[in-house]
């Protein structure tokens, strides 16, 4: 199988070797700005006195080609008598270049800036159609080439770029210029990455797409490399090959689905592949620690750029340390390496096949706990009711600030509504696992239905008054008018004749003939009791903006039917001719949002055996779901009072 190949790479390492950009290529583009970040960013690492450690590159993607093929077969020898072997060799060293895929700006700017440095011998950049630039670049250091920096932009940028540097190094002693020079070539490191793939296809994915190498592919060319391998049989190797790649892209396969990655992870990750997260947390975590002899503090070994995680498996591939380890263990360190790869991500699996740890673990990572300290705490246990209790006192923690289900909300000197999300997602989720307890022990079915935090992760969320937030005193026309269009949908055929005769006759109807539904506002909870627990509810932040401060009667059309994928409008009260007339509701297909189950069973009354009617969130509906929520979240401490409201009528 092909394989692409990492390593770390001094800049006098790659001294002598020849260097090819191909038209594909954009020409050389550095503004000064870029020159002297790389300038004073060297600076720094030497001020700080890290000279026991290096400095990191980007990545720089090359690739071995013979860019010229007609010239190279040209060259090979025909002549008899001579010794094709050697003859042929130094023809193919003579026409090999390594292609420069991606860091073409970087290797200019060094070989400019080894020029100024006076470093005498230097790599070679040759140009597809552009020839003039390796020439140009030969003389850089001639000062008569002012006039020439014209001729084309890439002069243009070359040349402003060695002015930058030579700016920048004006009044430095050159005891200082020595040291910068030897730090250059000795403690100025590339991320050597080197394909087999299309080249025009990586450089499109990493220049147009604008997506870097990722560490999991730089990590991947680590576990493909040959060397890493034990043995001389090639087949026995290759085939190992194929199951390490073939292990990884299930594991990337299953990270990739959004379900099982939204559970680990927020929604806000922009690399094309997510295996990373877990070479993170291993990076993180010191999972690889026990095996590799640290000489220097880790942290200036492997930085703490984008790319860390792959300079600390790179570590552990050229560990003395962990080589030993793996030769007393009798296995490979790709073996020994991938154990430990391998027993995270079959962690994730088991936690998010299980009842329990899928809810917690998912509940506390949707209020960015850190997935490292749970998986900490994981390894820390033997026991799967130890980590249980673990998770269940962190999401004590998480809500004993506002676990009193009689607490007021968005008074003076109290807390936001906001602050009971917490709360209010966990009865939820509590909820979601004793449903599915009570369907185990009933039918011996294992997890029926999950809480969808990826569902739950796409949506903003909002906590939201079940019954509207202010009271609407119907004393008034406008409010008279607005309380009718809001039941219009809920109530019998004879009662929308009755609201349509009202609105489109004022005057020869009473609002006295709706005492019936007016009455049903006397049971509802008062304007200072509105703000507790027993009122509110999760919403996705759309549906909430849809109703806004409707009464209970329009919420629940609304949430129903967007449960449904359907979307029923606001009767409207419109003019014609001078008079109001009625615009009756029209009914379409809308997208479906996920509406949590517990908000569901608020709107369906699902809590109160006794609500008299659906349209209205009375007192007992209140009670009844406070009740269910103190009932399935008491084991974490949440209390009320029934009998005694903790704030009186204002």
């Amino acid at each position: 199988m092909g394989q692409n190949n990492v390593e770390l790479k001094s800049v006098s390492s790659i001294i002598g070797m020849k260097f090819f950009i191909p038209n594909y290529q954009r020409g050389y583009k550095w503004k000064e700005q870029q020159v002297k970040d790389l300038l004073e960013d060297i600076d720094e690492f030497i001020q700080n006195n890290q000279l026991d450690s290096f400095y990191c590159l980007q990545p720089l993607v090359v690739k071995e080609t013979v860019p010229e093929p007609d010239k190279f077969i040209e060259a090979l020898p025909r002549d008899k008598g001579v010794d094709v072997l050697k003859e042929t060799n130094k023809v193919i060293i003579e026409n090999t270049r390594w292609e420069v895929i991606d860091g073409q700006q970087r290797l200019t700017t060094i070989y400019i800036l080894l020029s100024v440095l006076g470093q005498k011998e230097s790599y070679s950049l040759e140009y597809k159609n552009r020839n003039d630039n390796k020439d140009f670049l030969s003389k850089i250091d001639n000062t008569k080439l002012e006039k020439k920096s014209e001729e084309n932009i890439d002069f243009h940028y070359m040349a402003a770029a060695k002015k930058t540097i030579d700016t920048w190094f004006n009044g430095k002693e050159n005891e200082y210029k020595k040291k910068f020079e030897k730090v250059l070539l000795n403690k100025v490191q590339f991320i050597w990455y080197e394909s087999d793939e299309n080249p025009i296809k990586v450089f499109t994915r990493i220049n147009i797409g604008k997506i870097s190498l990722t560490n999991a592919e730089l990590i991947k060319a680590l576990f493909l490399n040959r060397s890493n391998f034990i043995g001389d049989d090639y087949e026995k190797v290759r085939l190992k090959q194929y199951e390490i790649a073939n292990q990884w892209d299930n594991i990337e396969y299953m990270l990739q689905n959004e379900e099982f990655w939204l559970f680990l992870h927020d929604m806000y990750y922009k690399n094309p592949t997510r295996i990373d997260l877990i070479f993170n947390l291993m990076c993180n975590m010191g999972t690889l620690d026990k095996l590799i002899d640290w000489k220097n503090d880790k942290k200036n070994d492997i930085g703490t750029d984008n790319y860390r995680a792959f300079r600390y498996f790179n570590a552990y591939f050229h560990s003395i340390k962990a080589k030993e380890q793996a030769q007393n263990n009798n296995i490979t360190l790709i073996e020994q390496c991938w154990s430990e790869i391998n027993n995270i991500f079959q962690t994730f699996v088991e936690w998010f096949n299980d009842l329990e740890l899928y809810h917690y673990v998912g509940y506390l990572i949707a209020f960015n706990y850190q997935l490292k300290d749970i998986l900490g705490e994981w390894n820390k246990t033997t026991k799967k009711k130890t980590f249980v209790n673990y998770l269940i006192d962190e999401i004590k923690k998480k809500i004993s600030k506002y676990d009193n289900l009689s607490q007021q909300y968005d008074s003076e000197g109290e807390p936001l509504k906001t602050d009971c999300k917490p709360l209010l997602l966990l009865h939820n989720i509590q909820t979601v696992i004793s449903q599915n307890t009570n369907y185990n022990d009933n039918y011996k079915l294992g997890v029926f239905y999950k809480f969808p935090f990826h569902l739950y992760k796409i949506e903003g969320w909002d906590v939201e008054h079940i019954d509207s937030n202010t009271e609407n005193d119907l004393d008034e026309k406008r409010s008279e008018n607005e309380f009718l269009l809001n039941i219009y949908n809920s109530v019998s055929k004879a009662d929308k004749q009755k609201i349509e005769r009202f609105i489109n006759n004022p005057t020869a109807n009473n609002f006295s003939d709706f005492d019936e539904h007016t009455k049903k506002q006397e049971n509802s909870l008062k304007d200072y009791e509105k703000n507790q627990v027993w009122n509110f509810t999760l919403l996705d932040s759309s549906t909430n903006r849809s109703y806004g401060n409707s009464i209970f009667s329009a919420k629940r059309r609304i949430i129903i039917g967007k449960d449904k994928g359907r979307l029923i409008s606001v009767p409207k009260i419109i003019t014609k001719n001078k008079k109001p007339y009625l615009e009756l509701p029209l009914e379409k297909e809308a997208k479906s949002s996920f509406i949590p189950p517990c908000t569901k069973q608020v709107f369906l009354k699902y809590y109160s055996s006794t609500s008299s009617s659906p349209n209205y969130w009375e007192r007992s509906d209140a009670e009844a779901y406070r009740k269910d929520i103190y009932e399935t979240l008491k084991d974490f401490g949440v209390t009320y009072n029934s009998t005694k409201e903790t704030h009186n009528e204002k």
